[in-house]
């Protein structure tokens, strides 16, 4: 965080990012000396309405965040700037997007928890958007004009008023991580998942809570000890905030979390929080052996929608085959229940080596009809790009092991076929299943 005090004194020249929340009701000027090198800026968390018309002034800037300042339309100047591509403007009141806002640059746009009802055409004409994120606002339809945004990977349109997912979506050749829940259109399958009346109810006087274990967009994991009828059993238990995040609500992560069920791959959870006035609901999970660690940390301002890995991440080739064949059973699991993850990425996954695997955080998890013959391959398909990413990470991360051989040229072959960019073209988890099975199969060196 940086302080008013330093920029106006001139003590920040030469930053190329700059943090100001000081509850600023205007623009501050003394940021346009800071032109020749600003590359990144975050006003979010003051009380702007507007932008200064001459924001282009600042040529090098790449990034700008507005979020949580009463705008109510979206400034035209952004699309003015010569090197903006990623814009966030999450929780401010916006209703108007103007076709002049967006420019063809953009690579990300954030617009989370607004009031936004209609996007322009001109959207359509920001080829390079790879992650647009609209959860929480009031869009009864997309622009059909999207349909020219191939390099869209990341879209979030949960908590809106969608009345259908339109056709073009399923032919986009890059989308790989996909949350819908909480719109019109998938209603009645969500009316026979949100309830979770078959689950366990836990009395909350039962727990008693202890440290933080980590902390999400939509809520506080603990560890525990259920003293009920777990005979002090020691457990996890997630408190969810219950306001809208970038994925969706919160209610909907319950409900997947509740129906996805028992396998190997997933957390267990043991039951649910008895609901009380003013208390957040809250699962109670099975508490995770500190030998697992997440395989990836989440996507970069730099890298957009992949996951950074360590330097130097190496896998064994058998951890690297147990991983992807751990994620596709669990991922066909889910799908066969009518659940899509959403954000199947390598740093929702967690590892314990020996190829052990759990695919955590289903914030961003829709409900579909598994028997939907038109919609449930389609959407699955959808995940199967996101399964193609974490093959190439994991081949990448494996490359060096010298046994691989032909197990590595067979899931090199099962990569593409899941990136096909026709997504009819890929196969569904149920096949690759399989196929990892016969590739596990195959002699390690070439003979």
């Amino acid at each position: 965080m940086n302080s008013l005090e330093d920029l106006c004194a001139g003590r920040l020249a030469g930053a190329r990012q700059l943090r100001l929340a000081c509850g600023l009701t205007e623009f501050p000027q003394e940021i346009f000396d800071l032109a020749d090198t600003l590359e990144v800026l975050d006003l979010s968390g003051n009380r702007l309405t507007s932008l200064p018309s001459d924001l282009s002034r600042l040529r090098h800037l790449r990034i700008l965040f507005g979020s949580g300042n009463p705008f109510t339309v979206l400034p035209e100047v952004l699309g003015e700037c010569p090197r903006l591509e990623m814009v966030g403007f999450k929780s401010c009141r916006l209703d108007t997007v103007p076709a002049a806002a967006l420019s063809p640059r953009l690579r990300w746009l954030i617009l989370t928890d607004n009031a936004i009802d209609e996007l322009p055409a001109s959207i359509g004409r920001c080829t390079k958007l790879q992650k647009l994120m609209l959860a929480g606002n009031q869009l009864r339809a997309l622009p059909d004009e999207m349909a020219a945004c191939a390099g869209l990977e990341l879209l979030r349109v949960s908590a809106n008023r969608l009345a259908a997912l339109p056709a073009w979506l399923f032919a986009l050749p890059r989308l790989s991580w996909l949350a819908y829940a909480g719109n019109p259109f998938c209603a009645s399958v969500e009316r026979l998942r949100l309830g979770g009346e078959a689950a366990i109810r836990i009395p909350r006087a039962d727990l008693a809570l202890g440290e933080r274990l980590g902390e999400g967009a939509s809520g506080v994991i603990h560890r525990a000890e259920w003293r009920g009828a777990g005979r002090g059993r020691p457990v996890a238990v997630k408190l969810f905030k219950g306001a809208v995040t970038s994925d969706g609500l919160p209610q909907h992560e319950m409900a997947a979390c509740l129906e996805a069920g028992a396998h190997p791959g997933l957390i267990p959870v043991l039951g649910r929080l008895d609901v009380e006035e003013s208390a957040p609901d809250g699962l109670v999970m099975a508490l995770i052996d500190r030998a697992f660690e997440s395989l990836a940390g989440p996507p970069s301002l730099a890298s957009c929608t992949r996951d950074v890995y360590p330097d130097g991440a190496a896998l064994a080739a058998d951890a690297a085959l147990g991983i992807a064949a751990g994620i596709a059973s669990a991922a066909a699991h889910l799908h066969r229940r009518g659940i899509l993850h959403g954000d199947l990425y390598a740093h929702n996954i967690l590892h314990a080596g020996e190829g052990r695997v759990l695919l955590g955080d289903f914030g961003a998890a829709s409900f579909f009809a598994p028997d939907d013959a038109q919609l449930a391959p389609a959407l699955q398909r959808i995940e199967l790009r996101a399964f193609a990413c974490l093959l190439e990470e994991l081949i990448a991360c494996c490359a060096q092991d010298e046994q691989l051989g032909p197990q590595l040229q067979a899931l090199a072959r099962l990569q593409l076929r899941c990136a096909d960019p026709l997504p009819e073209c890929r196969p569904l988890f149920a096949e690759v299943e399989a196929e990892l099975a016969r590739i596990v199969s195959l002699p390690v060196r070439v003979s």
